[in-house]
């Protein structure tokens, strides 16, 4: 039985180098909790190299996809410093192995929120919202792999931009999304796609991450993709606007 603090070394080595691995769940069976004790495992060795967090991912966030993998809760993921892009700005193509891109709702965090939260209380904890992107990327060999081997790569999250902040008593429940691929539509949607309401998965986010102490002020939480996941190949634009929130946008080197 491979050890939980060998499978986060095969993990973050794997993230480190952008090379794909076999999926851990067909050579061993592979619980969830054990999964996000290897997630933490693989982030604290980034921590250790320098790495900063800075605030999470929710994923599974719409119920069509829950329904797909048979779980009936969101799955989170950690957001580092070394992982967000600039706006405008370019990423590149060969650190990732998988790379896809979806469309989401950020929110940044004014004081820190944990426990048991309304909707309301949630929102009173939100010091601006934005359009998003997260950078998505599984290092599992072929793409294969199972719910606790995705929460393990944490979450499949690997990069994250951010347009710019806008205030948050706003109705954002919502917004109609477009996000291009060189100037022409590739996924069309609404913010309504992430639970109903993004701040449905903001209270989800202070559930999931209640182990670690619940949301800090300054973190940045991204929603949950608002469609599906587009493949990214180099040479693209990806530009994502978002209805009364303006856009954000990439581009796709080598």
């Amino acid at each position: 039985m491979t050890s939980l603090a060998k499978y986060a070394e095969i993990v973050d080595e794997a993230a480190r180098s952008a090379g794909a691995i076999p999926q851990f769940t067909t050579s061993a069976p592979l619980g969830v909790e054990e999964a996000y004790a290897i997630q933490a495992l693989s982030l604290e060795r980034r921590f250790s190299r320098g790495e900063r967090l800075v605030g999470v991912k929710m994923g599974l966030t719409s119920r069509a996809k829950m329904i797909q993998v048979g779980v009936d809760e969101v799955i989170w993921g950690r957001l580092t410093d070394a992982m967000r892009l600039e706006e405008g700005g370019s990423l590149s193509k060969k650190r990732y192995v998988h790379p896809r891109v979806e469309p989401e709702l950020a929110f940044l965090m004014k004081r820190d929120l944990s426990g048991v939260v309304s909707a309301a209380e949630a929102l009173s904890a939100v010091e601006a919202i934005a359009p998003a992107m997260e950078i998505i990327d599984s290092r599992y060999r072929d793409f294969k792999f199972a719910l606790p081997d995705v929460i393990a790569d944490n979450s499949s999250s690997s990069g994250f931009v951010v347009g710019n902040w806008a205030r948050p008593d706003q109705d954002f429940s919502n917004l109609g999304i477009v996000m291009e691929v060189d100037g022409r539509p590739a996924q069309i949607g609404s913010t309504a796609a992430i639970l109903g309401d993004p701040i449905r998965s903001l209270v989800a986010a202070v559930k999931a991450t209640a182990a670690i102490g619940g949301l800090k002020a300054g973190w940045i939480v991204l929603a949950g993709g608002a469609t599906a996941a587009h493949s990214l190949a180099t040479g693209q634009f990806v530009r994502t606007t978002m209805q009364n929130l303006g856009s954000v946008s990439i581009r796709v080197e080598e």
